[in-house]
């Protein structure tokens, strides 16, 4: 017998999620985290998402969703990429999201990702390809996107194993909840390419303050999960791969809560956390998109395309 939550543990140390389009399982029921037979990659809901994740059961698709009772389980699935966020993963994961939210019976989202860590930040082969006007209009959606979680009714909990970089760091900080296995790699990256880091900078700083995410973002040393809880940065800590189980026990707490007083309670507080961060983003996609010009970003993203062009021959 298993459930969405012990199924993605057990794939998150080891095996690959699979996209789906969700849609009602004939045994469903409310009850979050049930014990009865789940197909992986199956949602069980009363409900199908107004975006198919993957037509057809595609074992390839970039985002996977499962469902039990009024929890979901989106789990970022480009492991050859390490989990790095294209454009169409940005697209998928905030439609699906969005329809989430939109459905009375989805209490709670986790957000966590196949092997080997839960995301690398932006795809950079992709950027490399791009010019840089290009790659702050796909830096500026992609902050648009993380940005809009904390508008969401709905709760939604990282669950971080591996690694969490650069974009990768920002999106699970720009979560409502963080959970993370103590020995995952943290990083910020940017500065040492040659870029401030694009977007999601409110939100680390409503964790842990403006000097210690000035710290954080000038990125001169990795991080553990530890590390990162101590400063305040993530909520709670896991044993390597546990984070995910302990994540889908929040959400069972969080999803036994009123539905309506956890969404008021979200939104009364969504001023504190992102109240300045579309003017902030605005303002470091703009700084990114200069920083791009300078001699260090450019052997950066050179350096990334010819990786690029080798990986095609």
């Amino acid at each position: 017998m298993s459930n969405p939550c012990a199924e993605s543990a057990r794939l998150s140390n080891g095996a690959e999620g699979a996209g789906v389009r969700c849609s009602r399982a004939a045994n469903a029921t409310d009850k979050p985290f049930a014990d009865k037979p789940l197909t992986i990659g199956q949602c069980p809901d009363q409900y199908s998402l107004t975006m198919d994740i993957a037509s057809n059961n595609r074992s390839d698709a970039e985002l996977s969703c499962e469902r039990d009772g009024s929890v979901a389980v989106l789990r970022l699935n480009r492991p050859a990429a390490r989990n790095a966020l294209s454009s169409g993963l940005v697209e998928q994961l905030s439609a699906t999201l969005t329809a989430l939210d939109d459905n009375d019976e989805v209490r709670v989202a986790v957000l966590a990702a196949a092997p080997p860590g839960f995301c690398a930040g932006s795809d950079l082969k992709e950027l490399a390809g791009m010019s840089v006007s290009e790659m702050v209009r796909h830096e500026a959606r992609t902050g648009h996107a993380v940005r809009a979680i904390q508008q969401l009714g709905i709760p939604v909990i990282a669950a971080v194993e591996g690694f969490a970089l650069g974009g990768g760091f920002l999106l699970a900080t720009g979560c409502d909840v963080v959970v993370t296995a103590d020995n995952a790699r943290w990083h910020l990256p940017e500065v040492q390419l040659g870029w401030v880091p694009p977007w999601g900078l409110q939100t680390l700083i409503a964790r842990v303050g403006p000097v210690t995410a000035r710290r954080l973002a000038w990125g001169d040393q990795p991080l553990t999960g530890r590390d990162l809880y101590q400063l305040g940065a993530v909520d709670d800590l896991a044993e390597p791969g546990q984070a995910l189980q302990r994540a889908c026990q929040l959400a069972a707490r969080l999803a036994a809560l009123p539905p309506r007083a956890v969404a008021s309670t979200k939104r009364a507080l969504a001023d504190a956390t992102v109240g300045s961060a579309e003017v902030l983003d605005v303002r470091t996609t703009w700084m990114f998109g200069e920083d791009c010009m300078s001699e260090t970003a450019q052997a950066s993203l050179t350096t990334f395309a010819r990786k690029t062009l080798k990986e095609r021959q």
